[in-house]
C-alpha cells in the first residue's frame, strides 16, 4: 500500500475512533458520576483522557509502514 494512502487511511480512522472514544466517554461519565465526588471525575476523565492515545498510537505505527530488517538497509 502506498504511504500517502495509508497515511489518509490512518488519519481518517483516528479522527473517527477519536470521536467515537470522546462521545461513550461522555455518556458513560453522565450516565454515572451525577452524584459522585470531585475526585472520582478527576480519576475518570483522567483515565479515559489518556486512554484513548493506545489505539491512536497502534493506527500511528501501522501508518509508518512495515518496518525494514537490517539486512534491506544495506
Amino acid at each position: 500500500m502506498r504511504p500517502s494512502l495509508r497515511s489518509f487511511i490512518g488519519t481518517i480512522l483516528i479522527i473517527v475512533i477519536v470521536s467515537l472514544y470522546a462521545l461513550l466517554a461522555t455518556t458513560i461519565a453522565t450516565a454515572t458520576l451525577a452524584t459522585a465526588p470531585w475526585w472520582a471525575h478527576l480519576l475518570y476523565f483522567l483515565l479515559t483522557g489518556l486512554l484513548w492515545v493506545v489505539p491512536a498510537m497502534l493506527i500511528i505505527k501501522w501508518m509508518a509502514g512495515p518496518r525494514k530488517d537490517r539486512s534491506e538497509r544495506r
